[in-house]
Order: structure tokens, then C-alpha cells, then sequence
């Protein structure tokens, strides 16, 4: 029995059966696997997290897990956000006329 090819995987046979493609030689493999090696590294060391501790009431901690619900995310990852743009300058005291000038660049 026969089985059917779809538009895709028949392209991609045509183009192996026509040279497009073609196997690196192994002093290639070894570079790039090199390179791939390296950029994963790199781009962990980018991603290193820190942990730290932060004593919360109880109601903070309570409201924040509610609103973190509210918004679909774990708790720990709002305030992350929450401080994050809050040091690039996109969470503003509201009652701070100065920072909302800055902000929006009066």
C-alpha cells in the first residue's frame, strides 16, 4: 500500500532528489554544533535569575495572589513584572506629577 505525500513533504522530497539540499561535511558538524553549543550557554547566562526573599502581610500576599489569578499568571511572575517596569520607568506612582511628566515625556 502506497501512502500519500502531502504538498509539503512532497516538496521537500522533489528538493533532496534535485540536490537542494546536502550533507555538511564533519568538520562543519563539529563547528556548528560548536557555535549552537555557545549560543545556548550565552543565552542561559542572559536568563540567570536570582532568588530573593521578601516579607509580605498576609493580606498583601492574599490580594496579590488574587490579582495574579485575575490575570492568568503565578504570583511570583506578577511581581516580577511588576517590578520590572517598575525600574524601566512604565509603573508610575500615579500621584507622583513629576514621574507621570517623565513617563510621558513632558
Amino acid at each position: 500500500m502506497k501512502s500519500k505525500l502531502t504538498k509539503e513533504e512532497k516538496k521537500i522530497s522533489n528538493d533532496i532528489g534535485t540536490g537542494k539540499y546536502q550533507s555538511l561535511p564533519n568538520s562543519n558538524i563539529v563547528k556548528y554544533k560548536k557555535i549552537a553549543a555557545s549560543d545556548i550557554e550565552r543565552r542561559k547566562q542572559l536568563r540567570k535569575e536570582e532568588r530573593i526573599n521578601v516579607r509580605l502581610t498576609e493580606d498583601t500576599l492574599a490580594s496579590l495572589k488574587d490579582r495574579a489569578e485575575e490575570e492568568g499568571i503565578p504570583y511570583q511572575t506578577l511581581v516580577s513584572s511588576v517590578l520590572h517596569k517598575y525600574l524601566n520607568g512604565k509603573l508610575v506612582d500615579v500621584h507622583n506629577v513629576s514621574a507621570i511628566k517623565k513617563a510621558l515625556k513632558f
